[in-house]
C-alpha cells in the first residue's frame, strides 16, 4: 500500500535540492554541510546528488544490476513482485544486507525513509507518480525508460554514483566481448536466434529492442522475422498463444520463465506436440536461461550473462 508520510518527508524535505541545470554532465559544487555534490540533468529534471553516495535505494532491477556492478551495495531495493529476492548471478556476499522497499509499480515510502538514503535511483516510466514524494526524502534521479536504453540508463546511473569512468569502461569492455563473440560466429546475421518468454498469463517472443535483443544485435546475431516486429511500433515484444507456438521457431530457441505459475506453464506448453515439433526442439537446440539475465537484469552484468550464454550454445564456425 501507498504510504503517505507528510511530516517525515517535509523533514528529509531539507536535504532534497533541485536545480535548473540542462545538461547531463555532471556540475560539481558544494552542499549546504560543505560536501562535494553533483547536479545531475535526468528524466525528470535535474537534482544536486552526493558527489560519493554511501546510502542507495533503487527501484528497479536495472538499477541493482549497475549499483553491484560498480561495487555499491544498495541499502534498500524494490522487487518484481513475481521473484522474490536478489539477482543470483551476483555472489551472495554482494546483496547481503539490502532491504526490499516494496515493488517496482509501488515502492514503500515509510521503508525507504526509514534506510536513510542520501541517494534513489528510479524509472520515471514505472515510478513517476512517486517522484516528488521520493525526491522529499532523498535526492532522487530518474532514467527515462527500461530496456531499450539500458545503455544510457547504465551510464546515467554511474554517474549519479559517482562512478562515471567506471560505467564507461565497463560497457566498453561489454562491447568490445559482444564484438568479439559475433566475430567467431562467420555469417553471425545467418543464424536465427529466437527468444521466448512464458509469464503467468502469456506468452512473449522479445523483439530487436528487447534487452536480450539489443544483446543479441550487438554480438551481430539474426532473428527469425517474426521476431523483428517489422509491423509494430513496439519493437520489444509481442504475444503468441500456445496454439500458435509454431511462430516461435527458429535455428536456436532460448527459453525463460517470470516467476513459479509462468514455469508451470512453460512446462505444460514445452510438453506439447505442438512444441515438440518445432525445427529447433526437434535439433536438440532449444535452451532454457535465467530470466534474471535475459529479461529482467537489464544491466552491464546481466548483459554479460547473456554473452556467457551464446558462447554455451550457439557453435562458432
Amino acid at each position: 500500500m501507498r504510504r503517505r508520510l507528510t511530516t517525515l518527508l517535509a523533514v528529509a524535505a531539507l536535504g532534497a535540492g533541485l536545480t535548473g541545470c540542462t545538461s547531463s554532465d555532471p556540475v560539481v559544487g558544494e552542499g549546504a554541510a560543505g560536501s562535494e555534490t553533483r547536479t545531475i540533468a535526468h528524466a525528470m529534471g535535474s537534482t544536486e546528488v552526493p558527489a560519493q553516495p554511501k546510502r542507495v535505494v533503487v527501484l528497479d532491477t536495472d538499477k541493482i544490476d549497475t549499483a553491484l556492478s560498480l561495487g555499491v551495495v544498495p541499502v534498500g531495493a524494490a522487487q518484481t513482485g513475481e521473484v522474490a529476492g536478489w539477482p543470483s548471478y551476483f555472489g551472495a556476499d554482494q546483496v547481503d544486507g539490502i532491504t526490499p522497499v516494496g515493488l517496482l509499480a509501488e515502492p514503500d515510502l515509510e521503508a525507504i525513509t526509514a534506510l536513510r538514503p542520501d541517494l534513489i535511483l528510479g524509472s520515471r516510466f514505472r515510478q513517476e507518480k512517486f517522484y516528488d514524494e521520493l525526491s522529499a526524502i532523498a535526492p532522487t534521479v530518474f532514467t527515462e525508460r527500461v530496456g531499450i536504453t539500458w545503455k544510457e540508463n547504465f551510464l546515467l546511473d554511474g554517474t549519479a554514483l559517482g562512478r562515471e569512468q567506471e560505467a564507461k569502461d565497463l560497457l566498453a569492455a561489454y562491447e568490445k566481448r559482444a564484438r568479439d563473440l559475433g566475430s567467431t560466429l562467420g555469417d553471425a546475421a545467418a543464424r536465427k536466434i529466437s527468444i521466448v518468454r512464458f509469464r503467468p498469463t502469456e506468452i512473449r517472443v522479445y523483439g530487436p529492442d528487447s534487452f536480450s535483443g539489443l544483446v543479441l544485435g550487438d554480438v551481430g546475431l539474426g532473428r527469425p522475422e517474426r521476431q523483428l516486429l517489422a509491423d509494430k511500433e513496439d519493437k520489444r515484444f509481442d504475444k503468441v498463444s500456445p496454439e500458435r507456438i509454431a511462430e516461435v521457431d527458429g535455428d536456436i530457441i532460448f527459453v525463460t520463465a517470470f516467476g513459479e505459475k509462468a514455469a508451470a506453464e512453460q512446462a505444460r506448453v514445452t510438453g506439447g506436440s505442438l512444441w515438440k515439433n518445432l525445427s529447433a526442439v526437434r535439433a536438440g537446440r532449444a535452451y532454457v536461461v535465467a530470466d534474471e539475465t535475459w529479461m529482467t537484469g537489464i544491466g552491464v552484468t546481466a548483459a554479460g550473462k547473456i554473452l556467457d550464454d551464446l558462447e554455451r550454445y550457439v557453435p562458432a564456425a
